[in-house]
């Protein structure tokens, strides 16, 4: 299996990428998203009967619970039976706060759990080295989720991989070369699990860079 994973400036794009995913034909379980919050998008979407100020802080549990089983809550939020019905909220450090759903959420939860707090961005960062992603591309696709970015991750045959990829790119998706280089001419050098999660005034501006 390859996996292929694009980076996306808005979380719009990358719920449109996908639904285009599903429509194609591509099982909710091959899907992974992960998502920057700090601008509150996720807030108010009820997720297994409860709004995310009611998960006490247990970030990790919740998104372990939801991860690659959205099929299971299929409409909790709207959007039917796939993977974005098992979108769950979870703390990051060097993230700030996220949502996420799907095998890379799960195996990010689980490289992480019984560690210290940073951990869970450890646990992120094996999670796409462990997909098949080099150290480059994982600090890439961890400061792009810091900055405001969305991922999308699919895992596929090879037969498949000329589809899924155009079905991404088609929704503006990002590969870590392109962006890492934009990262590289403002100075940045790799992702930095100490640094402080971006702002939504700095999160706009930074998607302003792009567009």
């Amino acid at each position: 299996m390859a996996t292929i994973t694009r980076l996306y400036d808005t979380h719009t794009e990358a719920m449109d990428a996908v639904s285009a995913l599903e429509a194609a034909g591509f099982e909710a379980d091959v899907i992974s998203v992960i998502s920057n919050n700090a601008e509150s998008w996720h807030e108010g979407h009820r997720h297994h009967g409860r709004t995310p100020g009611d998960m006490n802080g247990d970030g990790e549990n919740e998104v372990a619970e939801g991860a690659g089983k959205g099929a299971a809550t299929g409409g909790a939020l709207g959007v039917g039976a796939g993977v974005l019905a098992g979108l769950g909220m979870l703390a990051v450090p060097g993230l700030g706060p996220v949502v996420a759903a799907g095998w890379l959420a799960s195996a990010a939860v689980a490289g992480a759990a019984g560690a210290a707090a940073g951990g869970a961005v450890g646990g992120i960062l094996g999670a796409l080295k462990e997909a098949g992603h080099d150290e480059e591309e994982a600090h890439v696709y961890a400061e792009g989720v810091r900055r405001g970015g969305t991922l999308v991750s699919v895992r596929v045959n090879e037969a498949d991989r000329p589809r899924a990829q155009a079905i991404l790119d088609e929704r503006r998706g990002w590969d870590a070369r392109a962006r890492g280089a934009a990262y590289r001419e403002g100075g940045w050098s790799g992702f930095d699990p100490a640094g402080a999660p971006y702002t939504p005034d700095q999160i706009a501006a930074e998607r302003a860079r792009y567009r």
